[in-house]
């Protein structure tokens, strides 16, 4: 029996990881967290029993423990309840499937507890991988990737026996709803348009940076953290169909990828089963069916947040943290309506313009660089 806790349970990553929770009998759910959906954590409560729930929004928790006074699920709010969780007694695996910065402090108490960390939390490494890494080293707990490139990379350097053999990690990429479009084109799309991605279903944000190839900036810098590799050896490339899900080059000219429907529970299953592979009850990929596979170079020209995204990986230093939270205050403000999506990545490098180095950055010049930026996206939207 492998036991877990959920940051961000009631999201599309948490929902997922618990049907396979569902799928897998031998998978206990001791601790969940959210933000304000109660009415989904109720439900959770009831269906999981969970020791511990953590909701952010503290009036929402109020409202919740009295939902569910009758159970024995302990209710607790803000940081300090997800922080209580992150380090509870009594489970081995957390799910870090939150959305932003918040995911930050947790995911790094969880890790001096000892926990393993399955990371669905993309900032986490973007904005803090320098830290992050060495304490998992230190700690010698395992960081197991859910996002399915990483998840991808991960499985196929199993039978890696020396990282000096990767020649290049190649990240694959949808392309979004506006794969193809020029810049004018672009500029006239809504919201809804950025919504419908061809592939995949995810949350809102993620959806937009979907949209913006912002995600697989992200996912660039999460590579490069995660496998210690520098730029130069991590790419990425246009991927329609979604079936290969990333590939790792070597230098004898080999290459190795990991082929799968477009299905987010097959990296969450592994992740939550590592280093074993559970039976899946999702129909698996059939070659006989699937369509032509095709492979094209992301325009940086028009997909303008790719390559802030790379020109940040190659500075390092703050610089990461500060276009990450410029980024969410913009896409914020796309999903309200307020801008239009040609907007975000100006919104960023006016953020970035203003980003002062802070040389060997600790966590708290990383999150003042995230709130600098937040408040110049702020002062330009008003």
């Amino acid at each position: 029996m492998k036991r877990i806790a959920i940051l961000g349970s009631t999201g599309s990553i948490g929902t997922q990881t618990l049907d396979v929770v569902r799928a897998n009998g031998d998978i206990e759910v001791v601790g969940i967290a959210a933000g304000r959906n109660i009415d989904a954590l109720e439900s959770q409560i009831r269906e999981f029993s969970p020791k511990i729930c953590g909701v952010w929004d503290e009036e929402k928790a109020k409202e919740l423990a009295v939902r569910v006074a009758d159970t024995d699920t302990k209710i607790v709010s803000g940081m300090e309840g997800l922080l209580e969780i992150a380090v509870m007694e009594g489970y081995e695996i957390l799910v870090t499937a939150v959305v932003g910065m918040i995911g930050i402090r947790p995911t790094m108490a969880a890790i001096e507890a000892g926990k393993d960390i399955a990371l669905a939390n993309k900032e986490t490494l973007v904005t803090a991988g320098h830290l992050i890494i060495p304490l998992v080293k230190e700690k010698k707990v395992r960081l197991l990737p859910v996002d399915s490139e990483h998840s991808a990379i991960f499985q196929c350097l199993q039978g890696c026996r020396d990282r000096s053999e990767i020649k290049r990690l190649i990240l694959t990429c949808s392309g979004g709803p506006f794969y193809g479009l020029s810049l004018q084109e672009l500029a006239t799309k809504t919201k809804a348009d950025a919504l419908k991605h061809p592939n995949w279903t995810m949350g809102a944000k993620i959806t937009i940076d979907s949209a913006t190839l912002m995600n697989k900036g992200l996912e660039i810098i999460e590579a490069m953290r995660l496998y210690r590799l520098p730029l130069r050896q991590v790419d990425a490339v246009i991927h329609r169909q979604s079936i290969v899900h990333s590939l790792v080059e070597f230098h004898d000219g080999a290459m190795l990828a990991q082929l799968g429907t477009p299905d987010m529970k097959l990296p969450i299953r592994y992740a939550m089963t590592y280093p074993n592979r559970a039976v899946s009850p999702a129909e698996p990929l059939d070659l006989l069916k699937c369509p032509p596979l095709t492979f094209a170079e992301p325009d940086e020209e028009v997909f303008r947040c790719l390559k802030i995204a790379k020109q940040c990986a190659a500075i390092g230093n703050v610089y990461c943290a500060a276009m990450n939270g410029a980024n969410e205050e913009a896409v914020a403000a796309f999903l309200c309506d307020e801008i239009g999506i040609c907007a975000i990545p100006d919104l960023i490098e006016a953020a970035l313009d203003k980003t002062e180095t802070v040389y060997q950055p600790q966590l708290s010049d990383i999150l003042e660089a995230d709130r600098l930026a937040r408040e110049v996206v702020r002062e330009k939207l008003n």
